[in-house]
């Protein structure tokens, strides 16, 4: 086949995906994710990756976490992020005396007045919203944490013996602090998997924090413009789903995530020394589930390598868990993930 041919073949599939995906909606996805950090950047300076990555999370039907020192508007994205969307939006404060019932609610014994007799009846927790801002979740002991496991991967409460569906769109966006802080509880690893990414936030440049003070310090602070509804964001998670992922792709995802774990034949040498756990099966899921919304938010039909390597990063730094040696050594996550991406060439994606 010459080169215009195959040319000719390309721009045929992406026509073809243009009409399965809807272009309208497509349009729709694009501009309301523009108009969203339109929004945010009249409050969050400096911060485009991290709200590109929460948007990613969002419209991918995933679950995100923020990790940064305090004071770097962790919970101000987030908060503002409640404001801009038209959804239910409910805060957790979590500290060290929080229960799980404090989450998911209480059954309580009520009183019929005009009967008198008494019947059980369940009061729903802040968990009941459509977007849930855990803040400092890191700061409660694992059983209260323990209590977002059931919402974030079923959707569902169980009180008692009754069951309570969530509204979706649902989207818990979690902070935490750095786990080398005083008061912080390291969250599990089951829990840590129920997140798409673990997304962080570092200082600012000078020029930007400049702006920041300034403009916190000289104005009041003014509401921010509704963009997109919950219908729209189920609307678009449906549709996401249906970009293309070409087969080089997907085996340079699954080769990236199998790679990562000490006890595969395969894996590099620097795996095998520094990784006492590495990622599973949610990695390569979220990886291209993620590629698809960072592929539609560029005006492509399909998933490319670059867009995994771009996520890689959020994806996989709370799925590797480094040994007693990486820590004698101060090699991170981040680290071993970059390396790993230099150790798998495109040429060679297919599956090992």
């Amino acid at each position: 086949m010459s080169e215009s041919e195959v040319t000719t073949v390309e721009k045929k599939d992406t026509e073809t995906r243009q009409q399965e995906l809807g272009e309208e909606t497509i349009s729709k996805l694009k501009s309301g994710k523009d108009g969203i950090l339109n929004e945010l950047r009249r409050r969050i300076v400096g911060q485009d990756e991290v709200v590109e990555q929460v948007l990613i999370s969002l419209f991918a039907g995933g679950h995100c976490l923020i990790t940064g020192v305090p004071g770097l508007a962790k919970t101000l994205l987030i908060k503002s992020l409640g404001e801009i969307l038209d959804l239910s939006y409910k805060r957790i404060q979590f500290t060290p005396d929080l229960m799980p019932a404090d989450i998911t609610g209480i059954n309580i014994l009520e009183e019929d007045r005009t009967s008198g007799k008494r019947k059980i009846k369940f009061v729903k927790g802040p968990i009941f919203a459509n977007i849930i801002l855990a803040d400092e979740i890191n700061r409660t002991p694992p059983k209260t944490q323990a209590a977002l496991l059931e919402a974030m991967q079923e959707y569902t409460v169980t009180a008692g013996r009754e069951d309570y569906e969530l509204k979706k769109p649902f989207f818990v966006m979690a902070t935490q602090n750095p786990i080398e802080l005083e008061g912080t509880y390291p969250l599990p690893e089951a829990q840590l998997d129920r997140f798409m990414f673990n997304i962080v936030i570092d200082y600012l440049s000078a020029e930007d924090e400049l702006k920041v003070a300034l403009s916190t310090t000289s104005k009041e602070e003014e509401p921010l413009t509704k963009i997109l509804n919950g219908k729209d964001i189920l609307e678009f998670q449906k549709v996401v789903k249906k970009v293309y992922v070409p087969d080089n792709v997907a085996n340079y995802a699954v080769n990236l995530v199998r790679n990562s774990r000490p006890e595969e034949e395969n894996s590099p040498e620097f795996v095998k020394k520094w990784v006492g756990w590495g990622a599973g099966l949610r990695a390569v899921q979220f990886l291209l589930l993620g590629g698809k919304v960072r592929a539609v938010f560029r005006g492509r039909y399909n998933v490319s390598i670059e867009d995994i390597k771009t996520l890689a990063y959020p994806v996989l730094r709370h799925r590797i868990l480094t040994n007693f040696y990486a820590e004698s050594e101060k090699v991170n996550s981040d680290k071993i993930i970059k390396m790993l991406i230099d150790s798998i060439t495109e040429e060679k994606s297919g599956l090992l």
